[in-house]
């Protein structure tokens, strides 16, 4: 940001005159100054190149990067068998069982073709392979056997890599991976968000350390899911241009918990995005072995979170209102208290209130949904903007209307105002 201030100018503020004037210009320049980098460095944190949209997740199976090397008597005959042998690897690929290649050939719907080489008399490509669903899905995916379908798992790709971890900052080789996976395949119902805009600012590597069912609640409600897996792979390479080692751990669930871990190496970084895609494949049978044994469940205390804020919210308000017998007898009958709020009956139809709340944490989030939670009438409460460090604003429903829970929120010492058909809560 280039700032020109004139010769004349600083002569005249070197010379004492409109000093007053020329510090006055001088603080404005300086002000627009930093807000403008100010400005420069928020918009950074959400744009820039990121993101990777997630493959759709088909009716069919896919497997793509099948390599092909074959020859034959012509390049169609080569051509053709090339077609034949990635049809038999990508059936062992995805684990079905052994079968004559006729009946192989029957299930493939079609072949998608990568990139091909063709010769007089050799065939070299890479291939994907689309079976029906309707004929395979009785050999393998998630319609195999009698196997269990999870719940949609939300998930977190976290990668360290020289000493960084990350999860959608920037254009990342462990979320391609992800994003290339045909999760069609797997029992495993993964939510795989695109990772541009706000998806950087609130899935970030320390996500998986929250342990606010409050916040996480919020979390997975805007991906519509019911719980996170978090896939996690170290990178080391061992020199320039030499070795990457890669140690791949799967973790599950709102508390981190540890499921597996294996480790493999790329001979150099052309190898790289093949060893992730295997380790994608590795890390993806971690979690159909979770989802056999029953691990792979939603978090009972997800929604837990709410009973238990109700509970000592009743308690510190049978702590900090006065009982019947420590009254004043004395004292004017309209001195009386009134009963809290939660004791009066609620009457009158739903009504649908915005809420304003100043969120400078994510303590700040769990305070505000706790308190309009727990207000007496309130039906459902969720939030649908967030914005840490700003003003978030959460949608409620509520028996008796804005003015109840408006009422509600002062009993519970906070400040409401109302204007613009919502209401502003702030402590």
């Amino acid at each position: 940001m280039a700032i020109t201030i004139s010769p004349k100018f600083l002569r005249s503020f070197r010379d004492g005159q409109s000093r007053k004037g020329a510090a006055a210009v001088l603080a404005g320049v300086a002000i627009l100054a930093v807000a403008g980098i100010g400005g420069a460095r928020l918009i950074a944190q959400i744009e820039g190149d990121r993101g990777i949209a997630p493959l759709a997740n088909s009716s069919d199976i896919q497997v793509n990067g099948v390599d092909v090397d074959v020859t034959g008597k012509t390049g169609a005959e080569a051509r053709l068998l090339g077609w034949k042998e990635a049809e038999k690897l990508a059936w062992k690929k995805l684990g079905g069982p052994d079968m004559p290649p006729e009946s192989i050939d029957g299930m493939v719907s079609s072949i998608v073709i990568e990139h091909e080489q063709v010769g007089p008399r050799r065939y070299v490509a890479r291939l994907g392979v689309i079976f029906d669903k309707t004929k395979a899905g009785q050999f393998v995916g998630a319609s195999a056997g009698t196997g269990p379908r999870s719940a949609p798992m939300l998930v977190i790709p976290v990668l360290y890599s020289g000493g960084v971890r990350q999860v959608f900052e920037v254009r990342g080789p462990w979320q391609r991976a992800w994003a290339e996976f045909q999760a069609a395949a797997s029992p495993v119902d993964y939510v795989r968000p695109v990772g541009a805009g706000g998806d950087s600012l609130v899935l970030t590597a320390g996500q998986p350390g929250r342990r606010s069912r409050l916040w996480w609640r919020t979390l997975l409600d805007q991906f519509d899911a019911a719980d996170v897996v978090i896939p996690v792979a170290r990178l080391e390479r061992q020199w320039p241009g030499g070795p990457i080692k890669g140690t791949f751990t799967a973790r599950y669930g709102l508390d981190n918990t540890f499921l597996g871990s294996f480790t493999m190496t790329a001979k150099s970084e052309d190898e790289l995005p093949a060893m992730l895609d295997q380790a994608v494949l590795r890390v993806d049978g971690l979690y159909r072995d979770a989802l056999t044994q029953g691990q792979l469940m939603p978090d009972p205390t997800l929604n837990a979170g709410r009973a238990a804020l109700d509970r000592a919210f009743d308690q510190l308000r049978a702590a900090l209102m006065p009982q019947g017998d420590q009254i004043d007898t004395g004292a004017a009958p309209q001195a009386n208290p009134t009963p809290p709020p939660a004791q009066a009956p609620v009457s009158g139809p739903a009504e649908t209130v915005s809420v304003q709340f100043a969120t400078p944490d994510a303590a700040a989030v769990d305070a505000a949904l706790a308190a309009v939670r727990g207000a007496p009438g309130v039906q459902g409460a969720a939030t649908v903007s967030l914005a840490i460090g700003g003003t978030s604003v959460m949608r409620v429903t509520v028996a008796g209307g804005a003015d109840r829970l408006a009422a509600a929120l002062r009993a519970q010492g906070w400040k409401v105002s109302s204007g613009g058909g919502a209401l502003k809560i702030s402590r």
